[in-house]
């Protein structure tokens, strides 16, 4: 059986593609044990500063949750199924940054993956939506409350309860989506963002997240105190003293990740 989820290296970029072409790319338990296993060894190699993630193909990204799995599914075995850690959780609490490559359909749990990742970049030709009302469900993935940070709470009950789907213009307008570009061209800004990103200090890449993802979890007077305190502990690394001391020398800083 091929992987459900394969891991290409790329500098320091780890490229994370789910491997499931023939039922675009849905998410079934073998992909989530996969991913969950790609981001255990990738979270404590110290050669990887970045994650991106994508699909296989050109015609999607995830397209949502692998429905054949829910036949036949008591409550009670879905609740066991859907037992912590989730890999949409253990995503939006990476340490590392996490890029969501979206090549094609982003649905339903597809779009509540991108929605775990820290910046979502699309092709031109990706649709998005949040489907499973025309199952009889509702979002299971963090839906409900991650996208309503994203994207407002009236986009998000426009998207949870008609089951439409848009394209990434729109996803673009609404903030769903950080950047689109042409589909011949997502791969390579795509790494050369992660590129960008991984070039810098590890150590205060992993501060800079904590403190943008308390702002979804504490007040503003809360989160500024957080953040001061982080802003006033960065000054304890060596790599504030690098970084300093190579702005103040004009050249490149060497980042040691401490």
């Amino acid at each position: 059986m091929a992987d459900a989820v394969l891991r290409e290296d790329v500098g320091r970029t780890a490229v994370l593609t789910i491997n499931r072409p023939d039922k675009l790319n849905a998410l079934n338990e073998q992909v989530r044990v996969d991913m969950m296993e790609h981001l255990g060894a990738i979270e404590t190699d110290d050669s990887i500063g970045v994650v991106v993630i994508t699909g296989a193909g050109e015609k999607s990204f995830i397209a949502g949750a692998d429905i054949g799995e829910f036949e036949g599914r008591s409550p009670f075995d879905q609740r066991d199924a859907m037992a912590s850690p989730r890999v949409f959780d253990v995503m939006s609490n990476f340490p590392k940054p996490v890029i969501a490559m979206i090549n094609g359909f982003c649905l339903g749990g597809g779009c509540e993956l991108a929605s775990s990742c820290d910046i979502r970049v699309a092709s031109e030709k990706a649709r998005f939506g949040q489907p499973e009302i025309n199952l009889g469900l509702i979002p299971g993935g963090g839906g409900t409350q991650r996208l309503p940070r994203l994207i407002g709470l009236g986009q998000t009950m426009r998207l949870v309860l008609s089951g439409d789907m848009i394209g990434a213009d729109e996803a673009a307008r609404i903030g769903l989506v950080e950047m689109t570009f042409p589909p011949e061209e997502l791969r390579e800004k795509t790494l050369e963002l992660a590129d960008r990103i991984g070039s810098k200090s590890p150590l205060t890449l992993k501060v800079a997240k904590q403190a943008v993802r308390a702002a979804w979890t504490t007040s503003v007077d809360d989160g500024v105190n957080y953040e001061r305190d982080l802003f006033c502990l960065c000054f304890s690394s060596e790599d504030k003293e690098e970084g300093v001391a190579a702005f103040l020398g004009k050249r490149k800083a060497q980042w040691k990740g401490r």
